[in-house]
């Protein structure tokens, strides 16, 4: 039986925003997006949990410089819980440990704003069991499945809002907006011992990622649907993980400098993260065209690189551009003829 050809892979830069199916690893999704891109380099922004839903950045190229902008960055999710149950592993996917009566004072708008309200702000955190953080070299939930308990010291984490969407009977489904490190269903656990009753989330979708949301995500289906050209369509710019950033953009001199690793002096005043762009090649003087050089901090008026692009990677953006601008031209054209 002969083996299916394997495609040859290719350098691309930019981010595909997906929409993460539900029961799909992180690294599964970026495998196979990967393979359906031909992409020579590739990584995601951060593991989202194979029952959890939602935004998944995944990053080509140059952009995979700035994945641990993504992995840093506060995050949106639109978690649902079951209340008046608790189970082993704190979501749907556990073994039932308790069922309690959850009574109507509970539920009540008042009631639940105030677990909103004492669970928002700075807080101190336990890690589930069954999360993949370490232990001498072991992740966490290897120990809970031998029925080992391990001693997990509370991480300082914060929850910038919690508004309640709906309210369902048992069934209470809320919007977080939290630091990284945040675990969902830890929270969901503490709210339902707040109200008394317990809870477990049985529903998680990933909203928001810093500056990126769901829109413009895409489906793996949809993808998978797609041609290659329509596939490359979608590839957003490698700074869009950096949208809501400040910028900077140098001429051309300053630019070559900043890229070998040089600080810069900036009439600007301090700032921890700013994305630095030059000149785009063919179109120096044409302040709407510039390219992504890399990402840098400003301190006491110095221009201080933080992350740099290579030569190639630089090149590869504006070839990729231009590739872009010319399709865009030519979808243009058969438009207007369509339009005659």
């Amino acid at each position: 039986m002969n083996k299916p050809v394997r495609q040859p892979r290719r350098a691309l830069h930019g981010v595909i925003l997906l929409d993460k199916p539900l029961g799909l690893s992180s690294n599964d999704a970026l495998q196979k997006v990967r393979r359906l891109m031909r992409a020579e380099k590739a990584g995601h922004t951060g593991t989202l949990d194979p029952l959890a839903t939602g935004l998944l950045p995944l990053c080509f190229g140059a952009a995979t410089k700035f994945s641990q902008v993504s992995l840093d960055a506060d995050k949106a999710y639109r978690a649902t819980l079951k209340l008046g149950q608790t189970t082993t592993t704190g979501d749907a996917e556990g073994e039932i440990l308790q069922t309690r009566v959850v009574s109507a004072d509970m539920t009540s708008p008042e009631r639940l704003q105030a677990a909103c309200e004492a669970h928002s702000g700075e807080i101190d955190q336990v890690p589930p069991m069954y999360s993949a953080l370490k232990h001498n070299g072991r992740a966490l939930y290897e120990y809970a499945r031998e029925g080992v308990d391990i001693e997990r010291e509370a991480r300082r984490v914060t929850i910038h809002r919690i508004d309640i969407v709906s309210v369902d009977n048992e069934v209470v489904v809320i919007d977080v907006v939290c630091s990284k490190g945040t675990y969902i269903r830890t929270l969901a656990q503490d709210m339902g011992e707040y109200l008394g009753c317990g809870a477990h989330l049985i529903g998680l979708r990933r909203t928001a990622s810093g500056g990126v949301t769901l829109d413009g995500a895409i489906t793996l289906e949809a993808l998978q649907a797609m041609s290659e050209p329509e596939r490359d369509a979608l590839l957003k710019p490698a700074d869009v993980l950096l949208s809501d950033w400040p910028e900077i953009t140098l001429v051309e001199s300053e630019a070559a400098r900043f890229l070998t690793g040089l600080r810069r002096r900036v009439k600007m005043a301090d700032c921890p993260q700013i994305r630095v762009y030059g000149p785009h090649p063919a179109r120096p003087d044409d302040p709407e065209s510039k390219v992504l050089l890399g990402s840098a901090h400003i301190k006491g008026g110095e221009l201080i690189a933080t992350r740099l692009l290579s030569p190639d990677e630089v090149q590869g953006l504006v070839q990729q551009a231009n590739l872009a601008a010319k399709e865009l031209s030519v979808d243009e054209r058969r438009d207007a003829a369509a339009a005659a």
